[in-house]
């Protein structure tokens, strides 16, 4: 009988269900909160740099201590860890609804409290990526990763929704005591969470070495070893950097060369999200993702990034829009089951947590890199030129690859060997 294709495979289990029903609400809650912080950062300093500050605060600990977040959750089970970080996370979010409901929350309490939030989410997003996948088998994982891009966006959606209500009848206080109250049921649910048959089975991890650092390095050492892992950050990069922020170009593109307004660039944003959801549901299909179906992906997004760069009117430009929202959707599904697959299950949280660290890099640098470039080249110039860029890049990255394969090892000549002969591997 041949093995399920369905992207709703990973449901058949009831852990993942109740998984799943727990991150749609963690994430309705997150996006509450969300969706009122930086209005609540805008109440207080009327500044909108204040803004952006508050969310690089809160990003920058990934940047600097991932690493160390994701040591902790390849050291601490799994499920105390996810549990014990979501709980944390509550109790950050009731004191700032405190603070906010007595009126004596002032912009350094917020930064600290943001500052807070970012230290312990280096911990809480890899132990609970990789409960998830606990969860199923490893031929399940990519359905599994697929149905949480959806819980996300569905959450993203409701949870934006739900703000403004709660925010219009109860005050800006009632989001963050949403939120408190969505990460304890999270918490709640974890303890009775159990692995299904097949899944991979954390039964104790040997640690060589005293501190920290070492298994930090070991992380690290993986990382940079694996050929397929630095081609990966390397896709993602370049992708990140030079496309993908289409909420910043194509907004320009809109409103400028296409010249139309907020509504119109409101309709490229709702086919950007259907896209993405479609993207996720077919990335769910996945059963054995690959770098090289990554990188083919990102080219193909890359091209046609370029050619709704030269879009001559909004109507050809939407119809770009949904494709490129599906690739860019398939493709991040096929690279997160990658890297959360691809270590073995001892080094899972490293890996994840130098991800982290490298993938804050891009996602700090990569919209100020493209603002430069916009400026230097318009709109048009920066999604034309961006999508080259990606796409030469990966398309020399394979050439490289296929020629470094395709050479053969020379022995040197000895007396009894034949010139030129190619050497035999050992597993010959």
């Amino acid at each position: 009988m041949p093995a399920s294709r369905s992207p709703w495979r990973s449901l058949r289990y009831r852990s993942m269900r109740w998984w799943s029903v727990a991150n749609f609400v963690s994430n309705a809650g997150t996006w509450m909160q969300l969706t009122v912080q930086n209005l609540l950062v805008l109440q207080i300093t009327g500044s909108a740099a204040a803004t952006g500050l508050s969310m690089s605060v809160q990003a920058a600990p990934a940047l600097l201590i991932s690493v160390l977040g994701g040591a902790a959750v390849d050291r601490w089970p799994r499920k105390l860890t996810a549990a014990v970080s979501q709980a944390l996370l509550g109790a950050i979010a009731f004191t700032t609804a405190v603070l906010v409901a007595l009126d004596r929350i002032d912009m350094t309490s917020l930064m600290v409290l943001a500052a807070v939030t970012g230290v312990v989410a280096t911990v809480d997003n890899p132990a609970c990526a990789l409960l998830g996948n606990d969860l199923v088998p490893a031929q399940d994982v990519p359905s599994a990763i697929g149905v949480g891009a959806l819980v996300h966006q569905a959450g993203r959606l409701v949870g934006a929704a739900l703000a403004g209500v709660a925010v219009g009848f109860l005050g800006t206080s009632a989001a963050y005591f949403a939120n408190g109250l969505s990460f304890l049921f999270v918490a709640s649910v974890i303890p009775f969470l159990r692995p299904a048959a097949g899944a991979v089975r954390l039964t104790g991890q040997k640690h060589e070495g005293t501190g920290p650092d070492l298994t930090v390095r070991e992380g690290l050492a993986y990382f940079v070893r694996r050929p397929r892992l630095v081609a990966l950050a390397g896709v993602s990069g370049i992708s990140a950097v030079f496309g993908r922020n289409y909420g910043l170009t194509l907004a320009v593109l809109v409103t400028g060369p296409l010249a139309g307004g907020a509504g119109s660039f409101g309709t490229v944003s709702t086919v950007l999200a259907a896209g993405g959801i479609l993207g996720a549901v077919l990335g769910a299909r996945l059963r054995r993702p690959s770098v090289r179906l990554v990188g083919a992906l990102a080219a193909a997004g890359a091209l046609l990034q370029v050619v709704a760069g030269l879009s001559p009117s909004l109507a050809v430009l939407i119809v770009l829009v949904l494709p490129m929202a599906v690739v860019e959707s398939v493709s991040d599904t096929a690279g997160t089951a990658v890297l959360q697959t691809d270590p073995p299950a001892h080094l899972r949280g490293r890996v994840l947590g130098v991800w982290g660290s490298i993938s804050t890099v891009w996602g700090l640098g990569g919209p100020p890199a493209l603002g430069l470039l916009m400026e230097l080249a318009g709109p048009r110039g920066a999604l034309v030129t961006g999508g080259l860029l990606i796409a030469g890049a990966i398309g020399a990255g394979s050439l490289l690859r296929r020629r470094r394969a395709a050479a053969p090892v020379v022995l040197r000549k000895e007396d009894h060997d034949t010139l030129g002969k190619p050497a035999l591997s050992p597993a010959a």
